[in-house]
């Protein structure tokens, strides 16, 4: 997570559009949208009718490695209890995706999330109540999309496991391992609960493809459930992006430590830039609670390449940059005694 994963993201999207207004101006505006009341469930025109450019997507680029499109605009999709489903469930603020996994005959995920420009006054008192931010309802961010790349091609590695993604935003990676891998149980938490609604939206959506591994959304804070302890039983944690903001270092890692099991097999799998010296801090915080830690640059060659080609034509991706953008793999375990 990053400053620029905030509510500032809305300003961004309406500067594209409207280049010559002041960011005053701007902020005016996204108020005044959010004054008006908020949609029904009868506004006409399915949600699934719209075109990529309206899904909220990180501006400025992405490494791309799990194509998705409108739904409305591929066939890929036939199962009519699928149709129904998205049909219930998908708001008017939604756009329904059709992402498609990186292996032969592996199921597409169908995906609902916000349409871009659409986060208002509710976001911000959830994100006030409950000391988290929105950031997981602005798009599926890069490392997200790196991290579910990662996880299809190392499928393996969750064979009969429990696994629990940490700070999930939709869900991407959570459920193509679901969908790619015989994981026995996979729980995608979040701490914003209307994220938590968009992920079990997405989890009934999709029940099919996930064959006998059990599937189950979270609400889950890291610096306010206590009793987190008593979940110790996860094989592998996984998480992207989650270590920018540095007042979360601490419960965080002791989130990853009461969370995994006390065994030499179990192991944390974060995916994310530095961001200046904040990955640096949240080392400093694994090796205070007594966890073993190792950070990797070339993890994978797909990956790998797409950075070295970026960082060659800044034309892909504007002001594309090592420091906030390129994802570490950061591999957490127990100290062997």
């Amino acid at each position: 997570m990053d400053d620029s994963r905030s509510s500032e993201a809305g300003l961004v999207s309406a500067a594209d559009s409207l280049p010559r207004r002041s960011h005053a101006s701007l902020r005016w505006a996204i108020l005044r949208r959010s004054l008006l009341p908020r949609p029904s469930s009868a506004a006409s025109g399915h949600p699934s009718d719209v075109s990529t450019k309206k899904v909220s997507r990180k501006k400025g680029g992405g490494f791309n490695l799990i194509p998705c499109r409108p739904l409305v605009d591929t066939h890929l999709v036939q199962a009519p209890e699928v149709s129904r489903r998205v049909k219930i469930l998908a708001g008017p603020r939604d756009a329904c995706l059709h992402y498609k996994l990186p292996l032969e005959n592996a199921p597409g995920l169908v995906m609902i999330q916000r349409m871009e420009e659409s986060l208002d006054l509710y976001d911000f008192q959830i994100s006030r109540q409950y000391d988290i931010d929105t950031t997981g309802l602005v798009c599926c961010w890069p490392s997200e999309d790196v991290l579910a790349w990662f996880c299809v091609n190392h499928r393996d590695m969750f064979g009969s496991k429990r696994v629990i993604e940490l700070g999930s935003g939709y869900g991407l990676a959570g459920l193509a391992i679901a969908a790619c891998s015989d994981a026995y149980e996979v729980v995608i938490s979040d701490g914003n609960p209307d994220v938590v609604d968009y992920v079990q939206r997405n989890i009934t959506v999709n029940t099919e493809v996930f064959g006998g591994t059990q599937v189950k959304s979270m609400t889950l804070h890291w610096n306010q459930d206590k009793d987190i302890i008593a979940l110790g039983t996860f094989d592998i944690v996984l998480a992207s992006d989650c270590t920018f903001f540095k007042e979360f270092h601490e419960s965080l890692a002791h989130a990853v430590k009461c969370l995994l099991k006390r065994s030499e097999a179990s192991q944390a799998i974060f995916l994310g830039p530095k961001r200046g010296n904040s990955l640096e801090k949240f080392l400093e915080k694994i090796k205070e609670i007594g966890l073993n830690y190792e950070l990797v640059e070339n993890y994978d060659s797909r990956v790998w390449n797409i950075h070295q080609k970026l960082l060659a034509d800044d034309t892909a991706w504007p002001n594309y940059d090592i420091d906030h953008f390129y994802p570490l793999l950061l591999r957490i375990t127990f100290s062997q005694t």
